[in-house]
């Protein structure tokens, strides 16, 4: 991937402190309004800017608080470097009133109501109408205000990631002969799951947009590190047992697996993470 664009000049001395969101702004790219967060990071050398292609959006990095509005005009310098990488990068689809989003690999429409049918007093805010009720496409719907579609929408998918994912991987924590010692769900757009030397397992929830032998196959996988913490032909082979058409599924992270991160996307980063 391109390096970063840095400035010249800014230097600060580092220190142990976390980066804080100070501002966040648009930028117009082409017609294209693309979110800006700026961030002031002691530990950063120089004014960094940063192109999320999984978000469509921008992040300036400074050294200095003092230097924030510097920072900005930077980042507007450099609009066509930032264009040119924006050029091929699908615009974010928001959980909103009538959006299309994948769900377990099958697209769904996102409907809101006023309020559930009688049948589902008891039922939370969102629920699946599956394609023999709509007569067409199925939906998840959402009652309450509209403002907290985008909110509930990604805490149902994750919970229903959760439900797959844990149910999935101690399945094959079994076939494998293995124990977890945790399993989390995450938000990460540089990897689909992990396993940790302390034998934690950690998953992105954007897996139940995938179809489910996608996330079968990442289930897989990284239980198998729990046997192997590598990825030798034993590590391999053990996957191929539990999976033998695993390629497929590896091949449709490769070429679908960066979209999925553009449903539902907080371009502010409000929700990295749910645990």
């Amino acid at each position: 991937m391109p390096k970063p664009v840095k400035s010249e000049a800014l230097k600060s001395k580092a220190v142990r402190a976390k980066p804080a969101s100070l501002h966040i702004d648009y930028l117009d790219i082409d017609g294209r309004q693309v979110p800006v967060t700026a961030m002031h990071n002691p530990r950063a050398h120089r004014i960094i800017v940063r192109v999320d292609l999984a978000a469509g959006s921008v992040q300036v990095t400074s050294p200095s608080k003092r230097g924030m509005a510097k920072a900005l005009e930077f980042a507007l310098e450099q609009r066509q470097w930032i264009a040119d990488r924006l050029e091929h990068v699908a615009p974010p689809v928001p959980f909103v009133n009538g959006a299309h989003i994948p769900y377990r690999g099958r697209e769904h429409l996102i409907r809101h109501v006023s309020r559930r049918r009688a049948a589902l007093e008891n039922a939370g805010p969102v629920w699946r109408r599956p394609a023999s009720e709509t007569l067409g496409r199925p939906e998840i719907c959402i009652t309450g205000e509209a403002e907290f579609i985008q909110r509930r929408v990604t805490d149902w998918l994750k919970a229903r990631a959760r439900e797959d994912l844990n149910e999935t991987a101690l399945a094959y924590a079994d076939t494998f002969d293995v124990r977890p010692a945790r399993i989390t769900m995450r938000d990460q757009t540089s990897r689909w799951g992990s396993c940790s030397t302390t034998r934690s397992l950690s998953f992105s929830w954007r897996l139940i947009m995938a179809p489910p032998h996608v996330l079968d196959y990442v289930a897989a996988h990284e239980v198998a590190h729990l046997r192997h913490m590598n990825h030798g032909a034993r590590f391999w082979s053990l996957v191929e047992s539990a999976i033998p058409n695993y390629e497929s599924a590896k091949r449709w992270l490769e070429i679908n697996g960066p979209g999925l991160h553009r449903y539902g996307i907080d371009p502010f980063g409000a929700s990295d993470l749910d645990d």
